[in-house]
C-alpha cells in the first residue's frame, strides 16, 4: 500500500502494512517507510 512519508516528503510503498482501528472506530493502515524507517499512517480501509 502507498502512503505519504513526512520525513522523506514523498509517497512511498509501505513496509509491513498492518490494519488498525482508530479511537473513533474508523479503519486505518500503519507501516514503516522503506527508506528512513519512519512510521507511516494511512486512513481508510486497506
Amino acid at each position: 500500500m502507498e502512503a505519504y512519508c513526512v520525513k522523506c516528503k514523498a509517497k512511498k510503498q509501505m513496509n509491513n502494512p498492518k490494519a488498525v482501528t482508530m479511537k473513533n472506530g474508523k479503519p486505518a493502515t500503519q507501516g514503516t517507510c522503506p527508506t528512513c524507517g519512519t512510521k507511516m499512517f494511512r486512513i481508510g480501509k486497506a
